[in-house]
């Protein structure tokens, strides 16, 4: 029986083929006949295959070289103008220049360096994976910036130039943390066939060969351009020519995460044009390089307002100071229980302040990255919504937008099933959480509150009935709720709940004048309060508004 193989090197070019056939008059043998089908590649080719990925053009995506390193060539000659202009500021040429004070210098900038990633790793680590074009672009901004500011200088006297020099060690510093950042990130994106370690490998000898030809370039151009005119004039071109090509090589690329920025473009589409999904490549020519954090942006109109998600329960407008303790209330029982209810079959708890314009969303304990994109989406179209009333002359006050948040969670829910299908069919990656920019936390709700101990002191309330039946929870510092104060059913008293699970509950009663005040500020400080010092210990049962 004949046999047909063929051979493929890893970019899928043919390059032999395996034919296998009967020989001799009775069949009984068999030979195997190897048809050579790949030309020899030019030098040319070879040469290239040294820089780039094997595979390549299979095992990168398709903007991958619009992503190349040529931005590098006019770097590097901007950087000998701006070494030269550092060297003649420290004193090079000058006989009374002292050694130690360009030590000195060095030291002193590279400490400030140091100190800078340090600090920029630690406040926006975070937001660098989300927000990777904007930080790969901002890093080049920050090395320019440096550029300048080496070449400004020679130019002051010797404090203020040390100052300078300083600073211009802060930006380079900023400009390695979000590069290198900012780069694992876009390389992980290019990476097809998982080759991650070829990829950076070869990115770095793409980007030593061009720094190098740029060097060897550099020579010539600082030789011939002396003058401070020549040198500002040959630096700001070289300078716009890199930005310009960072630029345009960033807008190139086509994620396929949604952050926030493309989740307000991909979502507002889809709500707004019946199901319609937009494709990442066509997302990207949308997407602003530099985007205000946290807003929320109906296609590509004008802001409807802010989102924050990952916040805490208490950063939310439910929660007050209380004037008397300094500590935290969080809202009344209304508004807690309801919200909790809203949300009973969620993986998030949103709340829209229709002053501000803002939402909340706080999130679960273990929130999939698939509830986390419904939390923004359910953001986004209750600020829609809320722009479309406003435009309309009428105005909602906090009442109304919380119904008008619960029924678009209801019709969100309808919808969402048949978007997150589409979404991963026009190539969107819905696995990925990237919309949390800063270090969130997460919530427990812990809905059998009667299998908990609970500490009630009873307190009398004479003089003065409450408006309407309400409880305030009040946190102390530490963020833990401590106490509950209820009205029972009879108008006549009111019950003070100690809540700290796992604590001995006779334990858990806080100070007379604790509980004092907070009963005080339930009733606004008119009520006649007279508080048992002798506590109950019961095991509460929650029916939703009172403990009993």
């Amino acid at each position: 029986m004949a046999m047909l193989i063929d051979e493929r090197d890893g970019s899928g070019t043919l390059v032999a083929r395996y034919v296998s056939s009967k020989s001799g008059k009775d069949e009984s043998g068999s030979r195997i006949d190897i048809i050579n089908t790949n030309k020899r590649a030019s030098i040319w080719q070879r040469g290239l295959n040294v820089f780039l990925p094997a595979g390549y053009p299979h095992s990168v995506t398709n903007d991958y070289l619009e992503c190349d390193s040529l931005q590098a060539f006019s770097s590097s000659i901007a950087g000998l103008l701006s070494s030269r202009a550092v060297l003649i500021g420290v004193g090079v040429g000058d006989a009374s220049a002292s050694p130690t004070a360009a030590l000195l210098l060095s030291v002193l900038q590279d400490s400030m360096g140091r100190i800078a990633t340090i600090l920029f790793a630690h406040q926006l680590g975070t937001s660098l994976e989300p927000e990777c074009k904007m930080y790969r672009l901002a890093a080049d901004v920050f090395n320019d910036c440096a550029m300048i500011l080496d070449c400004l200088s020679p130019a002051l006297p010797k404090i203020p130039r040390v100052i300078l020099l300083s600073f211009s060690s802060v930006l380079r510093a900023l400009c390695g943390v979000a590069a290198g950042s900012s780069k694992a990130s876009l390389s992980a994106h290019f990476a097809k066939w998982g080759n991650l370690g070829e990829l950076n490998a070869k990115d770095s000898s793409q980007e030593t060969v061009i720094s190098l030809v740029g060097m060897l370039a550099g020579t010539l151009v600082v030789a011939h351009v002396s003058s401070q005119f020549a040198t500002w004039a040959t630096l700001m071109l070289l300078l716009s020519i890199h930005i310009a090509m960072n630029h345009a090589a960033v807008r190139a690329v086509s994620l396929h995460t949604l952050n926030r920025q493309r989740a307000n473009i991909v979502l507002s589409n889809f709500l707004a044009n019946n199901g319609e999904v937009l494709t990442p490549e066509e997302v990207s020519s949308q997407e602003r390089i530099f985007e205000l954090d946290g807003v929320l942006r109906w296609k590509e109109s004008k802001v409807l307002g802010r989102a924050k998600i990952g916040v805490s329960l208490a950063s939310t407008s439910l929660a007050s100071r209380h004037g008397m303790t300094g500590d935290r209330r969080i809202g009344t029982v209304m508004d807690m229980a309801k919200l909790a209810d809203v949300y009973r079959h969620e993986e998030y708890m949103l709340w829209y302040e229709a002053v501000s314009r803002t939402a909340y969303i706080v999130l679960n304990v273990g929130a999939s990255p698939t509830s986390q994109l419904k939390a923004w989406t359910h953001a986004l179209w209750t600020a829609h919504r809320h722009a479309a009333v406003q435009a309309t002359g009428d105005a909602l006050d906090q009442m109304a937008a919380s119904r008008l948040t619960e029924a678009t969670l209801k019709d969100l829910s309808l919808q969402w099933s048949g978007c997150l299908e589409r979404l991963k069919s026009s190539g969107w990656d819905t696995e990925v959480a990237n919309l949390e920019t800063v270090s969130g936390t997460r919530i427990q709700i812990h809905a059998d509150l009667a299998a908990m101990s609970i500490g009630t002191g009873i307190c009398y309330i004479s003089h003065k009935r409450p408006p309407f039946e309400q409880m305030h929870a009040y946190e102390n510092r530490r963020r833990e709720i401590v106490m509950f104060v209820t009205c029972t059913a009879s108008w006549d008293f009111v019950k003070v709940g100690c809540l700290i699970p796992g604590a001995d509950p006779v334990q858990q009663i806080k100070s007379p004048s604790f509980a004092f005040t907070a009963v005080s500020q339930l009733f606004h400080d008119t009520a006649d309060v007279v508080l048992s010092l002798a506590p109950s210990v019961v095991v509460g049962n929650w029916d939703g508004d009172r403990f009993g």
